[in-house]
């Protein structure tokens, strides 16, 4: 259960002002070392942001000289709030609280001894006034700074696996209450779904897995004049690591400015499936992708990491 964790995250987040003492202090009294936890505030023309990067360490992980494998879990939104304009928490900001209170779910976990084997790295920013700009068929939150900027601080190398997760909710294509999550993305290519993630996903939610459908336009960057469904893939344009998107959905389209629609037990539920995955990756029984047949795929049809750029321009 990670419900007290969504709760405690969702009130540190709900302020027109961050405050990075007190994002460092709620971790730190949770057991998290100082030197595990990094807050940068950066600052461009559309606004400021605060990044904040949090290095959970295993028992068995690399970084301690052992074997098991990093995951990464990215919280991938516009902004947490839309101040002026919005009080409160908007529904964008879904992918910073699930990523932040899987963190504390697992510092909690690694402070009454149940500790994980693979080192866990969980990245998101936070900016309670960020931009709204139209989309269709209802508008979404804008970053306060571009898009290679938050991949930049968000994508860490160390991580060898990628959980993305973002607020879903502004399209008529996913039509279900709670979380979905999409095939494997990796270099350029649309994977199939990790059997071992819907195995996880059914147990955790007590359903049929749910699995959102994604294109080649998703998969590119944004600035390349395309539509994409949002940016939950983003991450995949700037890293060798299989990435899978945890997208938090309603049943029908909710603006991703909209307040007062961050439903606490379906971010629970992402919650408690990003940490069974970090269990399970961490033992080397959870695959995102099946390599063999990866290099297959680029020994048939080549490289498509041309996906990865903005392509030709003329």
């Amino acid at each position: 259960m990670a419900l007290k964790q969504v709760i405690e995250v969702y009130d540190l987040l709900e302020t027109p002002v961050i405050d990075k003492a007190e994002i460092k202090g709620f971790f730190m009294n949770k057991g998290l070392q100082e030197s595990e936890i990094e807050i940068q505030s950066i600052k461009e023309e559309k606004g400021e942001t605060e990044f904040i990067k949090i290095n959970i360490k295993g028992e068995k992980a690399k970084s301690e000289g052992s074997k098991a494998f990093t995951l990464g879990i990215i919280g991938r939104l516009g902004g947490i709030g839309a101040r002026p304009h919005k009080i409160g928490l908007v529904s964008d900001a879904d992918g910073a609280i699930t990523a932040l209170a899987a963190a504390a779910k697992l510092v909690d976990m690694r402070k009454k001894g149940d500790i994980l084997n693979s080192d866990v790295i969980v990245a998101t920013h936070l900016c309670p006034s960020s931009p709204i700009i139209p989309h269709d068929p209802v508008p979404f939150m804008d970053a306060p700074v571009s898009m290679e900027t938050m991949n930049s601080y968000e994508v860490d190398e160390r991580m060898e696996a990628i959980l993305s997760v973002d607020t879903t909710k502004g399209n008529r294509i996913i039509n279900s209450r709670g979380f979905a999550i999409s095939p494997t993305v990796k270099d350029g290519y649309i994977l199939r779904v990790s059997e071992d993630l819907l195995d996880i996903m059914q147990i955790v939610t007590g359903k049929l897995p749910v699995v959102f459908p994604i294109t080649t336009q998703d998969i590119t960057p944004y600035g390349n004049e395309i539509f994409h469904l949002n940016s939950i893939l983003q991450p995949a344009i700037v890293t060798h690591a299989p990435v899978v998107g945890v997208a938090i959905t309603t049943e029908v389209p909710v603006p991703g400015c909209a307040t007062g629609a961050n439903h606490a037990l379906d971010i629970e539920m992402a919650v408690r499936f990003t940490v069974e995955v970090a269990k399970a990756f961490g033992e080397g029984k959870c695959s995102f992708f099946d390599e063999k047949e990866f290099q297959r795929l680029v020994s048939l049809y080549g490289s498509m990491e041309h996906l990865k750029t903005l392509g030709k321009r003329r």
